[in-house]
């Protein structure tokens, strides 16, 4: 799901610094939860999919893509 949300910030011409902006946090809070360094809450995301325009319904895997088969 991170992928898709820094897909979808990437394809928006957004960087790192212009969403911390848009969701009043510093880059570095962008930074680690696109490393995977912090989790974000369920707020935080639909937060940072509004600044991006992104709906968070399509990012969200359905049922039984949860799992990526090796």
């Amino acid at each position: 799901m991170i992928d898709l949300l820094i897909t979808a910030r990437k394809k928006a011409g957004m960087t790192q610094v212009e969403l911390g902006r848009r969701i009043s946090q510093r880059q570095t809070f962008v930074s680690k939860f696109e490393t995977g360094e912090r989790r974000l809450d369920f707020a935080e995301f639909i937060l940072i999919c509004e600044a991006i325009g992104v709906d968070p319904v399509t990012l969200i895997p359905a049922k039984g893509q949860l799992h990526k088969d090796d």
